[in-house]
């Protein structure tokens, strides 16, 4: 619920400044972020941080990433009301604003290795076909999966890893009798 709030807010200044799509990107950069920095978990998660070192360490990271100023400012409004927590969250909701206000897509794209550009760009024509829009990914890697990906657009779920298949022939196997002996005579 504050999630969208913030979000809201902050869909409706980029709406007036016809910034939304620089403030998309600069949310899509901020997502990656967070899944990938362990500074960054630090400085959301630590309750012990001054409120002005909170707003520093936004400032430093939105200048590094080269935001815009209305990200900038926002992230700097969100540190100082202590919201960080929540700001994947809010992320989250003002990309699924604006997909839904174009008609289009977020797909979570899981994959075993990084994908080529064209990987990519094969997967994107795919998955927008399925979608019936045009579909933001982003991609992660999970060595996990064996090989493969596993995408997940809306509430779908498409599992296409070795890791899964692998898990369905084990399953198919054990709940099938062997008898060896059978075949032998």
């Amino acid at each position: 619920m504050l999630a969208r709030r913030y979000a809201g807010a902050l869909y409706d200044l980029a709406q007036d400044q016809k910034q939304l799509d620089n403030v998309a990107g600069d949310l899509r950069t901020l997502r990656n972020l967070g899944r990938e920095s362990s500074e960054y978990h630090t400085l959301v998660s630590n309750p012990q941080i001054a409120r002005s070192d909170l707003v520093k360490g936004v400032q430093l990271i939105a200048a590094a990433a080269k935001f815009t100023t209305l990200t900038a400012n926002f992230l700097a409004l969100v540190a100082q009301n202590r919201r960080l927590p929540q700001l994947m969250g809010m992320c989250d909701a003002f990309l699924a604003e604006l997909a839904k206000r174009r008609g289009e897509f977020s797909a979570d794209v899981r994959a075993a290795q990084p994908l080529t550009s064209a990987q990519e760009e094969q997967l994107a024509a795919q998955l927008q076909a399925l979608a019936g829009g045009k579909v933001h990914m982003t991609i992660t890697e999970d060595t996990s999966l064996l090989g493969g990906v596993v995408v997940k657009i809306g509430s779908r779920l498409i599992d296409a890893s070795i890791k899964s298949k692998l898990a369905k022939l084990e399953r198919q196997l054990k709940s099938q009798p062997l008898n060896v002996l059978e075949g032998a005579a």
